[in-house]
């Protein structure tokens, strides 16, 4: 008798874990968001080509290198014509599970995003009609397009298959995810203690669910004005340059902190050029709150553990 009651003991046991984990503010990454085999990999060969760009020197893959979490590593990404972009360019990791598109929100999806940063004059500056020419006289484009799309080369496909590689590209197999999952071995004491502290500092307000933030608007300085009234102009507007309204100015949306300890520099305008930097920032201008160089520490250790390389299959 005395074994199965131990195994009974150890279930129920198991279920209290998994149901302190389902609590959590923060939820594991979906395995995967299932996508067309064939439009995906159609959109992995057109997120590395350079015929998508005015001149044919960037591509979609030039500001968003998967090698460096999806982003660049500059402050500004550079156009097409080697211009600086208004805003710091956010990781492509996991941006299938953002609420919005861009820091200001202006697109609803990966395909409207996908359609605006192919015609802008600094991005990439391309023409669709040009770009829907150029592809539909590659033989190998054409048959790839013919065979996931009834209608073949299109602006809509193309802007559907790269929607669709990009949904490929979240990264369930962090080891927070493990964590969250019932690991309790997966991330470190001082991990742990850090996850503790950004929840109990308030951070988790804006950066929860499963994507750790991407699910709201949230105003860049809420307890005391980072910018001087004079910097207060051009993209730091934020939303207010869409919308025009004056509870929108200098509103962002809440990036998500997946894979962040790979994505320096930081915050829309990468002023931030490390992690710490970034925290800093978060403490004294969003929280109101003066944090320890050991939560400070701790809490970037955190940080650390939200990191894993795209899964990157259908």
């Amino acid at each position: 008798m005395l074994l199965p009651l131990l195994a009974c003991l150890g279930l129920l046991l198991a279920g209290q874990g998994a149901a302190e984990v389902a609590d959590e503010p923060i939820k594991p990454l979906p395995a995967s968001l299932r996508q067309d085999p064939a439009r995906a990999a159609l959109g992995a060969r057109l997120f590395r080509d350079v015929r998508l760009s005015g001149n044919q020197r960037v591509s979609c893959a030039s500001c968003h290198d998967l090698a460096k979490g999806g982003a660049d590593g500059r402050r500004q990404s550079l156009g097409w014509r080697g211009q600086a972009t208004a805003l710091n360019a956010p990781t492509v990791l996991n941006a299938a599970l953002n609420f919005k598109q861009f820091w200001d929100g202006r697109a609803a999806t990966l395909e409207e995003q996908i359609d605006q940063v192919v015609q802008n004059p600094v991005e990439m500056g391309g023409s669709w009609s040009d770009i829907v020419r150029l592809l539909a006289r590659d033989d190998s484009y054409r048959r790839a397009f013919d065979a996931a799309y009834k209608d073949g080369v299109t602006r809509a496909n193309i802007q559907n298959a790269l929607a669709s590689y990009e949904r490929t590209l979240i990264t369930p197999d962090s080891r927070f995810d493990r964590y969250l999952r019932g690991d309790g071995k997966a991330i470190t004491a001082g991990e742990k203690a850090g996850y503790l502290r950004f929840k109990q500092y308030g951070c988790i307000a804006c950066h929860q669910g499963a994507n750790v933030g991407g699910n709201m608007f949230q105003k860049f300085g809420v307890m005391e004005d980072l910018l001087p009234p004079g910097a207060r102009s051009g993209a730091a507007q934020g939303r207010f340059l869409r919308t025009g309204r004056e509870e929108d100015r200098q509103v962002f949306k809440v990036p998500s902190l997946r894979n962040v300890a790979q994505t320096a520099p930081y915050l829309h305008d990468g002023s931030a050029a490390t992690l710490e930097e970034a925290i800093d920032i978060m403490f004294r201008y969003q929280l109101g709150r003066v944090g320890s160089a050991e939560d400070k520490r701790l809490i970037a250790q955190f940080l650390g553990s939200l990191s894993a390389a795209p899964r990157g299959t259908p």
